[in-house]
């Protein structure tokens, strides 16, 4: 779908009909949230929204990381809430060292496993009550992929776009990815660009580094690992920049497998790999089977950074709220 969605294609226009109907469930539902109709919820901790006007990844979880460490380093402590994509049940949880993928999903994993205290719940509301009600040292949260959670109240918006996607071909869904108009993005507080040069009006989400590590947190030379026989395989919303980063590391994988995102793996999924080390990347690391004697995991870790200037004036307009 991400492939039809690139372009306005005859195909794509077949949806039209569909993403009219859409379009007028979205509005109608934001008009019910403006207007007081349907209820939301003001926390009582300040909210930094981050999310996507398109369906698929952009790059929220990136910047979440980035925004709560670069937070963290100026004294603040926050929380995150999540949907936890593709997790089984809807009651709001706790991510736990215990959690698996299928009760709360592989980013918020991701998210715990950087230190974060982390809850999900499709009910974002519920999620921040519990979040909150067992870490009472936090002082911000910040929601993944809430923009369209109005449930939530939120005192700051982000709104992440790909450099190579963007907004795809600007129509809603499903002839297109857009889960609301082009135009919301005049209203939100920031807009940032992952994966290439900011335009006008946005910030650059930069990469800081990227290094390869085993699964113990061991790094590994990736010089040293392009002399192996190496497989990669990426279940996220672009696995093309993954296999591009491990280029940019001198890396050529003999084979390249691309999943969809949060893909869960089966056995059957790298049972033709003949490959002694099969790169990945951390969201997809801990859905992998355990390292066995014929094959060994090397996981590229990514670090990005927002701009100060805009992490600062989110740090005062939050200890205002």
């Amino acid at each position: 779908m991400r492939r039809l969605w690139r372009r306005r294609t005859w195909r794509s226009a077949l949806l039209l009909p569909a993403a009219g109907l859409f379009w007028l469930a979205a509005a109608l539902r934001r008009a019910a949230y403006r207007r007081g109709l349907l209820r939301s919820w003001r926390c009582p901790l300040p909210v930094v929204v981050v999310g996507c006007l398109t369906a698929g990844g952009g790059g929220k979880t990136p910047t979440v990381l980035a925004l709560a460490r670069q937070l963290r380093a100026r004294g603040r402590r926050p929380g995150v809430v999540s949907r936890g994509y593709g997790r089984a049940g809807r009651v709001p949880m706790l991510v736990t060292e215990a959690s698996a993928p299928a009760e709360v999903g592989d980013e918020p994993l991701l998210l715990h496993a950087a230190g974060l205290p982390a809850a999900v719940g499709a009910d974002r509301p519920a999620a921040a009550r519990l979040l909150l009600a067992n870490n009472p040292g936090i002082d911000v949260v910040i929601s993944d992929d809430g923009l369209q959670h109005y449930a939530l109240q939120r005192d700051v918006e982000i709104v992440v776009l790909s450099a190579g996607y963007g907004l795809g071909n600007r129509w809603p869904l499903p002839a297109g990815p857009l889960r609301e108009p082009a135009s919301r993005l005049a209203a939100v507080d920031w807009v940032v660009r992952r994966g290439g040069p900011a335009g006008e009006g946005e910030q650059e989400l930069k990469l800081e580094s990227e290094e390869l590590r085993d699964r113990t947190g061991a790094p590994i030379d990736p010089a040293e690992l392009a002399k192996e026989k190496i497989a990669a395989c990426a279940g996220i919303a672009e696995p093309e920049a993954f296999f591009a980063a491990l280029r940019r590391l001198g890396i050529e994988p003999v084979r390249e497998l691309a999943f969809a995102d949060h893909h869960r793996y089966q056995a059957a999924d790298l049972a033709g790999v003949d490959a002694p080390w099969l790169a990945t990347t951390a969201k997809d690391a801990i859905k992998l089977p355990p390292d066995g004697p014929d094959r060994r995991v090397a996981v590229l870790e990514q670090r990005h950074v927002l701009p100060a200037p805009m992490v600062e004036e989110i740090d005062r307009r939050t200890r205002q709220a």
